[in-house]
């Protein structure tokens, strides 16, 4: 029931959207250049790796030897009022409607991550990563590492349509305030090394 709604709603409103989805991506290839989507390799369900997309929201700046700039350095205003308002969010709506994604679940995070998980946090893998999830609607990236990865234990643990329903709603409220976009100091949010005792 759940795959059959995740991919129901995802097409309706990429069919919605899509007007705007084109407006947005003629906005960013005016300002940030190309390519207009950063697609990122992340881990699923059982930490199989899919590719995420994102509309881009950084610059590519490198210092002279090469590297990327921090992040900090590379996010323009435009790509801040992306990051606001979540529209760079958007286009993981085709992960989902591919099925990589749902609607709701704990975020999907970078391949690295996995092996860094105790046994308790890698039970997020347990479900497919969602566009929004328990986490994102208790404070995002205002929440440490270890408080997110709590949360997303507990909705693994109690998942149900109308706990989706609730954090669908409830999701709509917190991008309206734009509440929760990045850490306090950071531009995103700190990469994530490990707590606790690993499992591998």
């Amino acid at each position: 029931m759940k795959r059959l709604l995740d991919a129901l709603l995802s097409l309706a409103a990429l069919l919605l959207l899509a007007p705007l989805l084109m407006a947005l991506g003629l906005l960013i290839r005016r300002r940030l250049g190309h390519p207009v989507l950063f697609s990122q390799l992340r881990a699923g369900k059982d930490g199989r790796p899919f590719r995420l997309y994102k509309f881009r929201s950084m610059t590519e700046a490198r210092d002279e030897d090469g590297a990327l700039l921090p992040d900090a350095d590379r996010l323009t205003p435009f790509g801040q009022k992306l990051r606001c308002t979540s529209l760079d969010e958007l286009p993981q709506l085709w992960n989902v409607l591919k099925g990589d994604m749902s609607l709701v679940g704990p975020r999907p995070l970078l391949l690295d991550y996995v092996p860094l998980y105790s046994e308790r946090q890698r039970q997020r893998l347990n479900v497919k990563p969602g566009l929004t999830g328990w986490a994102q609607i208790k404070g995002r990236n205002t929440l440490s590492w270890e408080e997110k990865f709590e949360l997303d234990v507990w909705y693994v643990e109690r998942q149900s349509l109308w706990l989706d329903l609730k954090i669908l709603l409830q999701t709509v409220g917190s991008v309206l305030r734009r509440k929760g976009i990045s850490a306090s100091g950071e531009a995103t949010m700190p990469r994530f090394t490990g707590s606790g005792r690993r499992t591998d």
